[in-house]
């Protein structure tokens, strides 16, 4: 599988503007501090999310915020503003399969419409679940610690 760190770190970053963003301006340092993550990958997804109009940032110490209401922002617009997963797909099969032995001429006929089955269950999945979801979660957890 292919999908990278970016898509939960994202995720994280999202809930923690949410979270945080009444209290302080919640800022790359900050959610680097947060996520365990370098500043500037913080400001890298920063920028995707806001380049999908799902963030809006200010330079320097201005800090981040929602440009949309968490129910209006799923795990899939997240999923596709950071872009986790390249044009071919989420999974990748190994290069050069031996024609010549009747599994590795074969096997691209029997898995490849079966993993983009796979692919399109978890899109489908994502699209259900709202950050409004995930931030409710979040805070009912930590309203118990």
């Amino acid at each position: 599988m292919q999908m990278t760190s970016k898509f939960t770190t994202a995720v994280h970053i999202l809930t923690c503007i949410d979270v945080f963003g009444e209290q302080m301006r919640v800022t790359s340092e900050f959610l680097s501090g947060s996520t365990g993550v370098n500043a500037v990958i913080i400001r890298n997804v920063l920028a995707q999310l806001r380049s999908a109009g799902i963030v809006i940032t200010r330079q320097g110490s201005g800090g981040a915020r929602l440009s949309k209401a968490l129910n209006d922002i799923t795990l899939y617009d997240v999923y596709k503003a950071v872009e986790c997963v390249d044009d071919e797909g989420l999974f990748h099969f190994h290069e050069n399969p031996n024609a010549r032995c009747p599994v590795g001429r074969n096997i691209h006929k029997v898995m490849d419409g079966r993993l983009s089955a796979v692919q399109e269950a978890m899109e489908n999945e994502l699209k259900s679940i709202t950050l409004a979801e995930i931030v409710e979660d979040t805070k009912n957890i930590i309203s118990k610690e």
